[in-house]
């Protein structure tokens, strides 16, 4: 499945500007803070509307032609850098809010496996580590069943060894599900290793 991606978007005084198009396993969004990656994101997942332009997935049009899907619509599976889980809810419950249905959805156990969550399924999310929150927030985006994942810098709060196990987890998501991910990052060794295409970002 592939992303084509051509936009731009005023905010204020900086003018956003991509175009790109991966059907790679991993597709990162590289470039310095500020740049505006993540707001590229945001107009992918629709929270945020282009000026202009085309965003497709799988061939599918999620913006232009005449085209704007509602977020819901787009079926994206977003980590966001705070990981934004429930904290008035365990693990388990943050895990299965908003579980996807139907044949196609992704099985809680396989999901488990794939990530070591079993022994977290209990805890609360402010005894978490780092690294165990992000685990918990992929594993949570990956069962709501999305066409593609979209991750933003999930490692930018982590020291090296749990960014390390958390690079690990999703190469396992990218060999095992084979979801089309696009990666935020400025770490230049982190795209290097997670990344099939390289998107430069400028300011």
């Amino acid at each position: 499945m592939s992303f084509e991606v051509d936009v731009t978007k005023r905010l204020e005084e900086v003018e956003i500007a991509v175009s790109f198009a991966s059907d790679a396993g991993v597709t990162a969004l590289f470039g310095p803070s500020g740049s505006g990656k993540s707001s590229i994101l945001n107009m992918i997942a629709g929270l945020l509307t282009p000026d202009r332009g085309r965003i497709a997935v799988g061939g599918q049009t999620l913006f232009g032609e005449g085209v704007n899907l509602p977020p819901e619509a787009r079926h994206a599976g977003y980590v966001f850098q705070d990981t934004r889980l429930f904290p008035h809810l365990r693990v388990r419950a943050n895990l299965l809010y908003g579980a996807g249905r139907g044949e196609a959805a992704i099985a809680f156990n396989e999901v488990m496996d794939l990530l070591g969550l079993g022994p977290l399924l209990g805890r609360w999310p402010r005894t978490l580590s780092g690294g165990e929150a992000q685990r918990v927030a992929i594993g949570r985006a990956l069962l709501s069943n999305p066409r593609f994942l979209l991750l933003d810098e999930p490692l930018a709060s982590l020291d090296r060894a749990r960014a390390d196990e958390i690079m690990t987890m999703i190469e396992r998501v990218r060999d095992a599900l084979k979801l089309p991910i696009l990666y935020v990052s400025h770490n230049r060794a982190e795209v290097d290793r997670l990344a099939g295409q390289v998107v430069p970002v400028h300011r």
